[in-house]
């Protein structure tokens, strides 16, 4: 049930994020006065269009999850930069056609640092879109901080065993300051099974203690049994700091939770390289639109008016916006093609050598990544089916 009520606000989250970031590429092309032939939220059929005054068709397509920009002269579905041949005979078809004052406005005829700017903007993109959603919230709802003081320790726990004690305040994690309990709580849960230095102030004395923190099964949102995170063993209290932020500081809220999103997301992705996660807490769109549709169902269900219903969907879905526009814009900035980064480092070689990528090359990078992407998706998904619960339901349905 969740996960039917979570597919049409899922759907309007993604293609908002996914409209940002295509808007993203699209507005610095048309700065850098790029020829573009269609903008398209979605993929496949299109379904409605209609052209500007610049000749820009403006495209809903069937497909809803996803989107792109189509540049002018840009007949490569992968976007891969082209061979000298094959831009030679694209400039003299061009030069034939309009003349040659008209070679400048098409994507692949542009200054390569145009061209890495106009793919750059995409994720860039993402991630402003996080930063002004935070802000968002911050200036509207208060912000609450809870101080990060031990006020109980699990017997025997990995806190227990290095020392700590109730009454400790956690100032940093792995020598980075905290300011809130819900700071260490994140940090913890990502260095499961892996010695984690705590800067303590007990008293006036100032300890350095070293917890290895254990890999234990969540209790929230864990049907399956299969999503274990690093716990330490503590019950952090104390009186919260509440504070109403002007825009300034919410802005500043805004950048502080964007980062820290995204490096929620780089260790993450970092710890599975080194096999220190087994990836089983990776999602897609399946365990996106459950949590979707888990939201929608507890804000349905709360005791409160339609009113602060209205508001309290509001807010949290646009939290639930900036934290997938953030994944968004890292997963684009990995440097494999199709995506924005393969893009990326092809031009930042280019522009370090002078030397364009062989075609060769291009085509079979593009075909291993390929794998690798959709090699991706279906390990999502197979997390997904686990993680939701949909493996016990469909195990209870035929035992």
């Amino acid at each position: 049930m969740d996960f039917l009520v979570g597919i049409i606000p899922f759907i309007f989250i993604i293609s908002v994020i996914v409209t940002i970031h295509e808007y993203g590429h699209y507005g610095v092309a048309r700065l850098f006065k790029t020829r573009v032939d269609r903008f398209s939220i979605g993929f496949g059929k299109v379904l409605w269009s209609r052209k500007d005054k610049d000749g820009v068709e403006w495209a809903i397509s069937a497909l809803p999850l996803g989107g792109y920009v189509k540049f002018s002269g840009d007949d490569s579905i992968t976007s891969m930069i082209p061979s000298k041949e094959e831009l030679e005979q694209a400039r003299a078809n061009i030069t034939e056609k309009e003349g040659a004052a008209a070679v400048s406005d098409y994507y692949h005829f542009k200054p390569l640092y145009q061209r890495f700017l106009i793919v750059l903007a995409g994720p860039m993109a993402n991630f402003v879109l996080a930063v002004f959603a935070f802000m968002i919230i911050g200036l509207a709802t208060p912000r609450v901080i809870y101080p990060p003081i031990i006020i109980e320790i699990e017997s025997g726990s990995a806190a227990a065993m290095a020392g700590m004690k109730a009454g400790d305040i956690i100032q940093k994690v792995d020598g980075k300051p905290v300011t809130g309990s819900d700071e260490v709580s994140i940090m913890v849960k990502l260095r499961a099974d892996t010695p984690v230095v705590f800067e303590i102030k007990r008293g006036q004395e100032i300890l350095n203690l070293t917890a290895s923190v254990r890999r234990e099964v969540m209790i929230e949102n864990n049907p399956s049994g299969r999503l274990k995170e690093g716990r330490l063993g503590i019950r952090m209290g104390g009186k919260p700091t509440i504070k109403n932020q002007n825009i300034l500081e919410a802005f500043g809220y805004g950048i502080h939770r964007t980062t820290q999103s995204l490096e929620t997301n780089l260790t993450y992705i970092s710890r599975i390289f080194v096999g220190k996660e087994d990836g089983s807490q990776m999602s897609g769109i399946l365990g996106m639109t459950k949590a979707t549709g888990t939201i929608t169902q507890n804000i349905s269900n709360s005791d409160v008016s339609l009113s602060q219903k209205a508001w309290y969907g509001f807010i949290i879905y646009l939290h639930l916006a900036a934290l997938i526009s953030v994944g968004v814009g890292f997963i684009n900035l990995v440097p494999i093609p199709p995506l924005d980064g393969g893009h990326l480092a092809f031009y930042a070689y280019q522009g370090l050598t002078g030397q364009s990528i062989d075609v060769g090359v291009q085509n079979a990078v593009f075909k291993v990544a390929i794998v690798l992407v959709f090699g991706l998706m279906i390990f999502a998904f197979w997390n997904d089916v686990h993680n939701t619960g949909l493996v016990k339901f469909f195990e209870g349905l035929f035992s």
